[in-house]
């Protein structure tokens, strides 16, 4: 079972993977979508390693 944090993080980068999908892969106009800054979406796609490629839905 995963922590809280492992919840949290996972729920948090398939938020990210769902607004950048949605937003045709622009990270401003995901980060818009979800609350957040440009810089922090950058952060946050290479802390989960977020690729194009490999994570669609």
């Amino acid at each position: 079972m995963k922590s809280l944090k492992g919840k949290i993080e996972h729920f948090e980068k398939l938020a990210i993977i769902k607004a950048l999908h949605e937003s045709g892969w622009v990270k401003a106009e995901a980060a818009r979508k979800i609350g957040i800054t440009e810089r922090m979406i950058g952060y946050k796609i290479k802390k989960y390693g977020i690729n194009k490629e490999v994570d669609r839905t």
